[in-house]
């Protein structure tokens, strides 16, 4: 198959899937990507959607990008970014015509009710699997408990912990390669 084509029904199928936000996406995005293609690893695919974290844009939008440019260049990145998109532009254009006649009916209630929960089961995975790979040594279990209470006890913006904790850990490593050249 053509890997544009590839590229662009792969992230729109991730894309039909993205109930939630990017953060839902993330499961889907590993399955797919990594398990799947093998395009990006565990690994690869952390550091996307932390970069996408802290770029302007849809997290989800901005991940997809950068794993289309890796495979394929920047027609690649444009296809992914197509395809992640595309599905939401039809869902939104149908909902958008419907939901209004509908939005106040308990069916339709108890059914975005469902869905929000079934959104944080999927955040949840995503956080889990993450952890796996992220989360190795005692430096790094000290930045995601620090993070994490900074962010749930004080709401700070996610752009400003993911750039803080980056300076962070390139500082520690400019000090531990400065320590070995003197030793």
């Amino acid at each position: 198959m053509n890997i544009y084509l590839d590229l662009f029904l792969t992230f729109a199928r991730v894309g039909v899937c993205t109930f939630g936000g990017g953060y839902a996406m993330l499961p889907i995005l590993q399955r797919e990507v990594v398990e799947k293609k093998g395009w990006a690893t565990d690994e690869e695919l952390t550091d996307y959607y932390a970069i996408g974290q802290c770029t302007p844009g849809i997290i989800a939008v901005n991940t997809a990008t950068f794993i289309g440019q890796k495979k394929a260049g920047i027609p690649g990145g444009l296809m992914t970014t197509l395809g992640v998109v595309f599905p939401s532009i039809v869902i939104i254009t149908v909902i958008a015509a419907f939901l209004q006649n509908f939005a106040d009916h308990p069916y339709v209630i108890h059914a975005f009710n469902g869905i929000r929960s079934c959104v944080c089961v999927l955040i949840l995975n995503a956080v889990l699997k993450l952890r796996k790979s992220s989360v190795i040594d005692t430096f790094s279990s000290a930045v995601f408990v620090s993070v994490f209470l900074i962010s749930a006890l004080f709401g700070v913006s996610p752009a400003i912990l993911v750039v803080t904790c980056g300076v962070l850990g390139l500082a520690l490593k400019l000090m531990s390669e400065r320590k070995e050249g003197q030793a």
